[in-house]
């Protein structure tokens, strides 16, 4: 043996790594959640948002119309106190007054 070789072991098997991934979420799905967070910004951004806004959130259970007052990273919060989560919200629209 050489002073200046290393030894290593011979590799008697095929290495596959990371050649192969799979991730769950569409591309269709993050768009809308972008476009969501979007929508939400508008609202708060707008000159007409003071203290609440009067919104019709689309959730997979329905229509609702809330009045919300703040948000946070995960969620909406109502005037009512209630905490609604964003990755629920399928669309969200001010109420035209």
């Amino acid at each position: 043996m050489n002073d200046n070789s290393i030894y290593r072991n011979k590799i008697a098997k095929e290495i596959n790594n990371n050649e192969f991934i799979y991730y769950s979420k569409n591309k269709s799905d993050i768009e809308a959640n972008i476009n969501i967070y979007k929508k939400i910004s508008k609202i708060f951004n707008s000159k007409d948002y003071v203290y609440k806004a009067d919104v019709f959130i689309k959730t997979i259970e329905g229509i609702q119309e809330k009045t919300i007052i703040g948000r946070n990273k995960n969620y909406l919060i109502t005037a009512s106190n209630e905490l609604i989560p964003i990755k629920d919200i399928l669309d969200i629209n001010k109420k035209q007054s």
